[in-house]
Formats: C-alpha cells, sequence, structure tokens
C-alpha cells in the first residue's frame, strides 16, 4: 500500500527537472497523476517512460497561462481518473537576468502572469473538485531566491515571495474545507533552470560556497517532501514552506 492510493494527482510543468521527479515520486507513492509540459513531444516522453516504470499517468499539453488549457488539465484528470485530490503547482518562468531595477516591463508582467497569477487561476479551477472530495492538498513549488532574492534574478524572485504569501492566505482559506496548501522552497537544484550556473565552474564554486552541504541539489531530493505534503502523513500541515536548499540560510 502506497501513501497516495487512490489520489489523483495533477502536476504542472511534469515532464522534466523538478516537477518531472515530483510527478514519478507521487505515482511510486500510489497516486494516478496528469502530468503537463507546454509540448506535446514532451509529454509523450514523460508518459512513456513513467508507464514504462509500471506507473499510472497520463499527460496533457497545459501552458498554464493559457485558461483553456487550464481547464483542459482539470478536465483530463476528471474524465481519466475521475476527480482530484492534489495539485502540485511547478510551472514557472524567468526571461530576464539581471538586475531588479532594469527588469523590461514585458519581462515582470510575463514573470507574475506564469508565475503568479496563473498558479492563483489554476488552484481556483481545482478547488471545487477537491471540495467534492471533502479533502485536498496543494503544494506550490516556490524558492528560496523568494526569501533571500538573487542579485539577478529580482522579478523571479519577487513572484516566488508571492507564492509564500499566497500559500499562508489560501491555506487560512481553505482550511474550513478540509484543503491543505504548503509549499517547498528549493534552492541551487541540477536542473536545465540552473544549467547555465553550473556549467561554469567558478560561478558554481560562488554558488555552492554559500550552500552549508557544499553541492547542489537532486530534483529528487524534492519530490519526497511533496508526496509527504500530499498524503495523510500530514494532515495537520497546512500553510508552511519546507526549505530544500542544503542548509542554505532562509529565515529563523
Amino acid at each position: 500500500m502506497g501513501k497516495l492510493d487512490g489520489k489523483v494527482a495533477i502536476v504542472t510543468a511534469s515532464t522534466e527537472g523538478i516537477g518531472y521527479a515530483i510527478a514519478r515520486k507521487l505515482a511510486q507513492d500510489g497516486a494516478k497523476v496528469v502530468i503537463s509540459s507546454r509540448k506535446q513531444i514532451n509529454v509523450d516522453r514523460a508518459v512513456e517512460n513513467l508507464k514504462n516504470e509500471d506507473l499510472s499517468v497520463c499527460g496533457v499539453v497545459c501552458h498554464v497561462g493559457n485558461a483553456d488549457h487550464r481547464r483542459a488539465l482539470v478536465a483530463k484528470a476528471v474524465s481519466e481518473f475521475g476527480g482530484v485530490d492534489i495539485l502540485v503547482s511547478n510551472a514557472a518562468v524567468n526571461p530576464y537576468f539581471g538586475p531588479f531595477i532594469h527588469t523590461p516591463e514585458r519581462a515582470f508582467d510575463k514573470i507574475m502572469e506564469i508565475n503568479v497569477k496563473a498558479a492563483f487561476m489554476l488552484i481556483k479551477e481545482v478547488v471545487p473538485y477537491l471540495e467534492e472530495r471533502g479533502q485536498g492538498s496543494i503544494t506550490m513549488v516556490t524558492s528560496i531566491a523568494g526569501y533571500s532574492p538573487s542579485s539577478v534574478l529580482g522579478a523571479y524572485s519577487v513572484s516566488k515571495t508571492a507564492l509564500l504569501g499566497m500559500t499562508k492566505a489560501l491555506s487560512t482559506e481553505l482550511a474550513p474545507s478540509n484543503i491543505r496548501v504548503n509549499a517547498v522552497a528549493p534552492g541551487l537544484i541540477k536542473t536545465r533552470f540552473s544549467e547555465a550556473l553550473r556549467s561554469s565552474p567558478a560561478a558554481l564554486k560562488t554558488a555552492t560556497d554559500g550552500i552549508p552541504m557544499n553541492r547542489p541539489g537532486e530534483p529528487e531530493e524534492c519530490a519526497g517532501i511533496v508526496s509527504f505534503l500530499s498524503s495523510h502523513e500530514a494532515s495537520f500541515i497546512s500553510g508552511e514552506t519546507i526549505v530544500v536548499a542544503g542548509g542554505s540560510q532562509s529565515r529563523l
């Protein structure tokens, strides 16, 4: 018996990196999982790989900034698996690297549209289905940058700070419906997002010097936390953010 047996999960941006590791772990722990990505080829590849492990998954193309795509994502979970119990909001973008004050308006708008507004709108789409179940779990993937903004990821950092606030606000509001809302805040993880940094020995050394465990994390090291938060083992945990950053300072 897996701790998520009988549960249905939706994970956004889940065909690679942290999202893929989360989707895989939820399925390994017994959930039926709907994975998604902006590109059909990525969805097909991820679904095939996970089904080859005898995991119960399906996939659908979803650009979270598109309202029709968000509705289709939720509809896929309902039609394929009969409902929704778990939502993991992982999709995010960062089209600009540089000083926060110089962030172009177009880049700022895109970051907030995808990282914050789309996450909120997808939650609004899912909550009625969680209420039908009488309970549910929502986990947002934020970032340690939400606590300690990066000097070259200012707008991205602020969008992740917004998710910390959204976690707190929604956890209080949805508690009477027995819907728990939590977050995970990864630090430097070996993903495509951090590839440019990790490809520079000097930059990587500077980054890892600030990590007490002196290394980047693996996507799988984020996944178990999300599975735990999604399970009955965390039934009295809501409004919390767990930092997965190798001991990096985030808060007291």
